[in-house]
């Protein structure tokens, strides 16, 4: 996720970061221009279509739809960054429901308890690295139980499954040996139930976003409307514009291409690009929150 001043906005305008929307479209916005230069010189030198009156009455049509464009678009990127922020949301949650369950834990636990202890103290983060690697899909790799002492733990993982349940079921599974040996009571049980269950509840909403992405006709139908929209502009502007024509479609075309992109890529907020949610620090501001707690 990119770390910026908000309010020293005018250093943005001179700066081009990797996903910054100009450098991704400056190869079809040198196309426009091309275009745009041609359906120009065309028009002024061959056809001069501007004593057509059916010709001359396109930027009617333009107007019109503009409007309508710019409705999908707005509901384009609120619908996206709507996704974005409910992902951020559920990752805050995350490390708010670990921090609590350690102090929990480190309140109920006894002193003496240390195994146990050291246990939750690896586990809990651990499951936040796991949700991280399982929302990026990548192979999931807990450096937390390298240590020989729950190693034997670590092996038991089977990465070919659901990683992050396997750990949540191993928390379950640790709380309920504590009460059955008597180390915690029936209301400690229920106290600590609220943290595990956010965990998989967690896991699953950020599942949810991830797999239902914005519906493909939606998508495909505003990518369509942009092209058209660009691609008729040189015919009803270039009677008052001339060869201005050219910028003009190249500036309308990479502010409705860029809404586009940006809702595209904040669609996902767990795809590892520069303005997702940064999952990889929040959980290392877990295992480090919890290293201190615990």
């Amino acid at each position: 996720m990119i770390s910026y001043n908000p309010k020293d906005w005018f250093t943005f305008i001179f700066r081009f970061h990797k996903a910054d929307t100009f450098r991704q479209l400056f190869p079809m916005i040198l196309g426009i221009c091309a275009y745009a230069g041609i359906i120009a010189f065309l028009e002024l030198e061959y056809w001069k279509l501007s004593s057509n009156s059916y010709v001359r009455n396109l930027p009617v049509m333009h107007t019109l739809l503009g409007f309508a464009i710019s409705m999908l678009l707005v509901f384009r990127t609120n619908t996206a960054y709507d996704r974005w922020w409910e992902g951020r949301k559920l990752w805050g949650s995350l490390v708010n429901n670990s921090r609590n369950l350690a102090m929990k834990l480190n309140i109920i636990l006894p002193k003496e308890e240390k195994a146990q202890r050291s246990f939750f103290r690896k586990i809990i983060p651990a499951y936040a690295y796991a949700l991280h690697n399982h929302l990026h899909k990548e192979k999931t790799r807990i450096e937390l139980f390298e240590d020989e002492e729950h190693k034997h733990v670590f092996d038991k993982l089977d990465h070919q499954k659901h990683v992050p349940n396997q750990l949540a079921l191993l928390m379950y599974q640790h709380i309920q040996q504590l009460y059955e040996e008597k180390k915690i009571t029936g209301e400690q049980l229920l106290f600590l139930n609220a943290e595990l269950q956010s965990f998989t509840d967690i896991c699953g909403a950020c599942e949810r976003i991830k797999n239902t992405p914005i519906p493909f006709s939606y998508s495909v139908f505003i990518k369509k409307f942009i092209f058209f929209y660009i691609m008729t502009l040189p015919f009803g502007y270039v009677f008052q514009l001339g060869y201005y024509i050219i910028p003009v479609v190249a500036f309308i075309f990479y502010v409705l291409a860029s809404l586009e992109l940006i809702a595209e890529e904040i669609e996902d907020p767990f795809g590892g690009d520069q303005n997702d949610v940064p999952t990889e620090l929040l959980s290392q501001n877990i295992q480090r929150h919890i290293a201190e707690i615990i």
